[in-house]
């Protein structure tokens, strides 16, 4: 009976080792696969317990990845105040726990104490063994010296010592013939060594010289208090070039890691310390001198900012089909880690151009563009991914504001399914996500068509336009025509920028004077824009008198288009 019930107990634990092996195998395919940590400044917050929510499901068609970017909680997102007159009671008091926990630790150099101790000398490991081998060795003399060094401490007794000895070298040496003088000669030494501590001993001071010590002694305690040297100012500490505790940006700084911890300061502020000590291990004030190459300098770039001010982070996958690039960055532990310094230097270069006052933009929009993406069977790119994951959700709290994926393959969201039951609502409510067909259109709900690069639908590019000179979207229904009208009163040259995302239109361009005796002029005849036409089309007019420029679009298809243009004029004599 005892060993049925000890096999089921076995049984048992296979079985919870075998489910957490299958928990574990499910939470490390997502981070892998997550474009966000993997170059990412990603600060994911770590896994909790799962919650029983509602997982996002994986599309079986392209249509259905379109549809998925209607998720509620993808828009549900608010990030919340760093004004700390505008934080609830409970969040204020939370506040100034830790910051009293900071400023005690800054007081007593806590923090520089995280710093393991360097080991000790070899001399003082090795002092001890040597006083071993003395009592070893003393263990070995003859019995008959052993009963008289207990009694070292009392000159007479010594010299009686010695004397037996004596005698008894004497005794062996009339006994032995041959042997004699070795025998006397190793009690010789036996000798100096009763004799020698005894004779060094300095003779004890009279009582007089001790009651004339005495009075110094007693005085002694008063002198070294009056001399105690001050106590040493607090410590320093910085992150992100940020000293803690010295104005209201290190406020900014704390919410982050309470935000993290929901609150919780004692978790709280033993994140700031393991964040301070990582920073010191890691190399960090000297990661940012470091010179570590451009060759990922289009895989993870920023460009523009959100229609919030977020600065944006773009993080493109696909560069890594690249197989000289792929082989150059993952292909075996020293070039991961160069990638993951990298990474790290670019992610700290880019949250120092932050704003750290109350109220400023202190956070960051990723968006992740899966296109031909490497997909989850890059073992290198897994193992590089999860660890910049978790060094990013350990040390960089509450930095993205938004997540944002394009170009989503079936299978991602097959894997975000998976790991959905493991983030927090909170988390979960940062992502968006949208397929090829529909990656433009999201991009522009969050971030404005001057500000998205070229390649993603904007219009953002090196040229006569620029970031400044805002862009105006039309949506363009199927099977009709849109015009739009450019009124010019005045003698000038007109420059126009048009796209359509995807094309397959026909754009046609001509300018109608306001006199009924003028001439329409065609400037550019109408014709069909394939997908792959040139992304952005540039036009410019020299207008001589008073009337308009209008642009036409014929969309023939039956999916609504999106099309973006802005103009300038330019003062003409002429």
């Amino acid at each position: 009976m005892a060993e049925e019930v000890k096999n089921a107990a076995q049984q048992k634990e296979e079985v919870a080792a075998v489910a957490a092996e299958e928990v574990v195998f499910v939470a490390d395919v997502p981070q892998a696969e997550k474009p966000a940590a993997a170059v990412v400044v990603v600060e994911k917050e770590p896994p909790p317990v799962p919650e029983m929510e509602e997982a996002v499901k994986p599309p079986p068609t392209e249509e259905f990845v379109e549809s998925d970017e209607k998720i509620p909680q993808s828009d549900s997102f608010k990030e919340e105040s760093t004004r700390v007159s505008d934080l609830p009671e409970t969040e204020k008091k939370a506040l100034e726990e830790l910051k009293q926990l900071v400023q005690d630790a800054l007081n007593h150099h806590q923090f520089t104490a995280l710093q393991p101790p360097p080991p000790p000398p070899k001399e003082e490991e090795q002092a001890p063994v040597e006083v071993e081998e003395k009592s070893s060795e003393e263990e070995k003399k003859p019995e008959t010296t052993l009963p008289e060094m207990k009694d070292e401490c009392q000159p007479q007794e010594t010299v009686s010592v010695v004397s037996e000895t004596v005698v008894v070298a004497e005794a062996v040496e009339e006994k032995v013939d041959d042997d004699g003088a070795k025998t006397v000669e190793a009690i010789e030494e036996t000798i100096v060594a009763v004799v020698a501590p005894p004779a060094e001993q300095p003779p004890p001071p009279p009582k007089e010289a001790e009651e004339t010590a005495a009075p110094p002694q007693d005085t002694k305690p008063e002198a070294e208090n009056a001399a105690a040297p001050p106590p040493p100012p607090p410590e320093e500490v910085f992150i992100w070039g940020i000293k803690l505790m010295e104005d209201e940006r290190s406020d900014v700084i704390l919410l982050k890691f309470l935000r993290a911890r929901d609150f919780k300061v004692k978790e709280a502020f033993a994140m700031i310390k393991n964040t301070v000590q990582w920073r010191k291990e890691f190399g960090i004030d000297q990661l940012m001198d470091e010179e570590l190459g451009n060759d990922l300098e289009k895989v993870v770039f920023m460009h523009g900012f959100d229609k919030e001010g977020h600065p944006v982070c773009y993080n493109v996958y696909g560069g890594f089909q690249n197989k000289v690039l792929y082989q150059k960055t993952f292909s075996d532990e020293e070039k991961r880690q160069k990638f993951l310094r990298w990474r790290i230097q670019f992610l700290e270069k880019s949250i120092r151009k932050l704003d750290f006052t109350p109220g400023g933009i202190s956070t960051i929009v990723q968006v992740n563009d899966l296109k031909n993406s490497p997909g989850p069977g890059k073992w290198e790119l897994r193992q590089a991914t999860k660890q910049a994951l978790q060094l990013l959700q350990d040390n960089y709290p509450e930095f993205v504001a938004k997540q944002i994926f394009i170009n989503v393959p079936w299978w991602y969201l097959a894997v975000n399914r998976m790991i959905s039951p493991f983030l927090t609502q909170r988390t979960k409510s940062k992502f968006v996500f949208a397929g090829p067909s529909k990656s433009a259109e999201t991009l522009f709900k969050y971030i404005a068509a001057e500000q998205v690069p070229v390649k993603y639908g904007g219009l953002s590019k090196e040229g006569e336009f620029g970031t400044a000179d805002a862009v105006t979207e039309i949506t363009v229904k199927p099977a009709t025509k849109q015009t739009v009208e450019f009124p010019v009163n005045e003698t000038c040259l007109l420059t126009w920028e048009v796209r359509v995302v995807g094309w397959e239109v026909s754009y046609g361009a001509e300018f109608v004077p306001s006199t009924k005796e003028g001439y329409t002029v065609i400037i550019q005849k109408a014709r069909k824009m394939a997908g792959n036409e040139e992304p952005v089309v540039c036009n410019s007019f020299k207008i001589g008198e008073p009337g308009k420029v209008v642009i036409t679009i014929d969309n023939p298809t039956s999916r609504k288009k999106k099309l973006l243009y802005r103009l300038k004029t330019k003062l003409s004599s002429d």
